[in-house]
């Protein structure tokens, strides 16, 4: 039973207001949801919709290009490899995963000035995508002089319910971000945006609370 998509994000909205995160944006992510949840987040009003898999990106094609012409971005916002960019390329308005320079290379190659994000990890969960906070400035740097439109960083809180952890780890991020001068951080999902709010998003990735569970 699919949910109301735009009562959700009424709710989703009320609750970003009470944290004080009026400026804050909804990136709602419809993986392995089908092409309805896209439609839906688009006629809810929800500006941005993020998916996690390059091959969902390629089956949802043309519901993604519909919403696009409509002015919803697409993100993608999962572990990325190089030899699947070319299934993303063209089909998204950013990439928020970006984490190493062969990467980069690649998307440049692919689909030239695209708008990106560095992901950061900052240790703890082995299986977690991102670069090490010190190698941050110089894939930023590698991005810029390959072309890409760098708008900021992204990090994915630890998911053991550590709320000290993801504290830490969204702090860091903003904090690295302001010293760089990248104006977007995309952190906080459906059960730690709280935390994220507090730290200085200006994204949260939805999911569950907006579509309901996979």
């Amino acid at each position: 039973m699919q949910v109301d998509v735009a009562a959700a994000y009424a709710e989703l909205t009320s609750r970003l207001a009470d944290l004080g995160a009026d400026g804050v944006r909804v990136v709602g992510v419809t993986k392995a949801h089908g092409p309805w949840a896209v439609q839906a987040a688009c006629d809810a009003g929800i500006t941005a919709v993020g998916e996690n898999y390059a091959q969902e990106v390629r089956d949802k094609a043309e519901v993604l290009a519909a919403v696009r012409a409509s002015g919803v971005e697409v993100h993608f916002i999962g572990g990325l490899q190089t030899n699947k960019v070319r299934m993303v390329a063209g089909r998204v308005d950013v990439i928020q995963s970006v984490d190493r320079t062969s990467l980069i290379d690649e998307i440049a190659r692919r689909d030239a000035g695209i708008a990106v994000m560095v992901q950061v990890h900052h240790g703890g969960e082995t299986n977690k995508a991102g670069c090490a906070p010190a190698e941050v400035h110089d894939l930023v740097e590698h991005a810029l002089q390959r072309g890409l439109d760098v708008l900021g960083l992204m990090a994915v809180g630890p998911t053991d319910g550590d709320r000290g952890a993801t504290e830490a780890a969204f702090t860091a991020t903003r904090a690295l971000a302001d010293r760089l001068g990248l104006p977007e951080c995309s952190m906080g999902m459906s059960n730690d945006l709280d935390i994220a709010v507090a730290c200085g998003t200006t994204m949260v990735r939805v999911g569950t609370a907006l579509f309901g569970a996979r």
